[in-house]
């Protein structure tokens, strides 16, 4: 009898250890890579949650997680959205410069195609500039965020 009780015991543990394994892989390939793509959309939504100068309007806004830009190894976060306006660059880089709290925060670019160029791995584009032929008065409005050293969201593959 005491056989048999270890014998289903020990079944018992080796289909918990299975379904520990698979939760944590689960957790590695499906959580890890959605909580990175979650910080590379609050970095896009600081962009949008900014006001806007006069004469600008959001044409369309996109984010992306992973090994972005340089060498090594580690994720990064980038928002971006796309504006139409008036002003110059230089007016809009005046206007989102209050925004900014580092070097990688409210930049603002001209767009002079849908490829965002400051994406070095991989591609990431607006795709409402696809079919357009003239890009005067685009502008790609950018910021890089952070993880805030958690080095969990590290383990994720499309961040090596």
């Amino acid at each position: 009898m005491r056989d048999y009780i270890f014998m289903k015991m020990a079944k018992i543990l080796g289909m918990i250890s299975v379904i520990a394994v698979f939760l944590i892989l689960l957790m590695l390939l499906i959580g890890i890579p959605v909580g990175n793509d979650l910080i590379a959309s609050r970095v896009t939504k600081s962009l949008r949650n900014t006001p806007l100068p006069d004469n600008t309007e959001i044409i369309e806004y996109t984010s992306k997680a992973g090994k972005l830009d340089g060498n090594g190894n580690g994720m990064q976060y980038f928002g971006a959205q796309l504006l139409k306006s008036q002003l110059t660059l230089a007016e809009l880089d005046n206007y989102y410069s209050q925004y900014r709290d580092n070097d990688w925060s409210f930049l603002v670019s001209k767009q002079e195609s849908s490829q965002i160029e400051f994406i070095e791995h991989g591609s990431l584009r607006f795709n409402s500039l696809k079919d357009t032929a003239d890009f005067s008065g685009y502008y790609i409005l950018y910021s890089w965020g952070s993880n805030n050293n958690n080095s969990l969201l590290d383990l994720d593959l499309r961040g090596h």
